[in-house]
């Protein structure tokens, strides 16, 4: 039974990393594509994005914006990813 709840925990863990990492792309995507930042959907995905890669958002300074933004929320992304998926293997197993 306690493998069964490890399995569990370990896929809810994965899905939780898996969607803040999402959020972080679509940012990039969207800033990417010019979104408008006046549509309240932008806005929202804008600001989750701020905050889950507060740490990671000015990390480097290339001259260039867009290079900064895929960067900075794209490492943040990555180490949701990892981190994650690193903790719900040693949860599942």
């Amino acid at each position: 039974m306690s493998s069964r709840n490890g399995n569990a925990a370990g896929r809810l863990i994965a899905l939780i990393a898996d969607v803040l990492a999402v959020i972080l792309v679509v940012w990039i995507v969207m800033y990417l594509l010019d979104a408008n930042r006046a549509n309240d959907l932008v806005q929202w995905v804008h600001n989750a994005a701020d905050f889950l890669a507060g740490w990671s958002r000015d990390l480097f300074t290339f001259d260039e914006k867009w290079a900064r933004v895929v960067c900075g929320y794209g490492l943040a992304a990555v180490v949701y990813l990892f981190v994650g998926h690193a903790v719900a293997g040693r949860i599942s197993r």
